[in-house]
């Protein structure tokens, strides 16, 4: 790992057709990110974001790379100030972040046995940068996140999570997606 990139390896019980549906199934990405990141994921094709109320669609945040179920790669979301008062980001973070250079996110799948290797690599960062500051705390819970509720069903503990990285919390009547790799539930 170099200081202009953030890389995160982790082992997942699950198959790699179960951890791409994860993460590109805007139901699944909402329960383990609280954000529903959508797309049709075709090279070229947008990817909007919507958390927290906001709704992030930018032309410059598109796929890169898309290989079902081996690797995926899209451009880093955009900082808009609707997502900044969302968060409560404070001017000074909101100008800082919205001047520095697109990063991009490449995930890797590889199978393991009865597990997943997932590679994560964030890159395309300036030396110094504080997107990779921030991603480099929100990574780890959101992947952490994930891994959790694909060998269990279950997130973490809300009050375990970085605030920024939550999931909404969903009321225990509410139906909940199927865990990737499973088949959903009957209606």
């Amino acid at each position: 790992m170099s200081s202009t990139e953030f890389v995160y390896i982790t082992y997942i019980r699950t198959t790699p057709q179960g951890l791409w549906q994860a993460l590109t199934d805007p139901d699944f990405t909402v329960r383990y990110w609280g954000a529903a990141l959508e797309s049709d994921w075709r090279v070229g094709s947008p990817v909007v974001w919507r958390q927290s109320g906001v709704t992030v669609a930018d032309p410059e945040q598109v796929v890169l790379a898309a290989d079902p179920p081996r690797q995926l790669s899209y451009t880093w979301h955009t900082f808009t100030p609707e997502l900044a008062a969302a968060f409560g980001f404070a001017d000074e973070f909101q100008a800082t972040v919205r001047a520095e250079r697109r990063s991009r996110v490449v995930f890797d799948l590889k199978p393991v046995g009865a597990t997943v290797q997932l590679t994560v690599v964030h890159t395309d960062f300036d030396p110094g940068s504080t997107v990779l500051e921030s991603i480099s705390g929100g990574w780890p819970a959101i992947l952490s996140n994930l891994k959790t509720l694909l060998e269990t069903g279950q997130t973490l503990p809300i009050e375990d999570q970085p605030a920024q990285d939550r999931a909404p919390q969903q009321q225990p009547d509410e139906e909940q997606p199927a865990v990737a790799g499973e088949p959903p539930a009957a209606h």
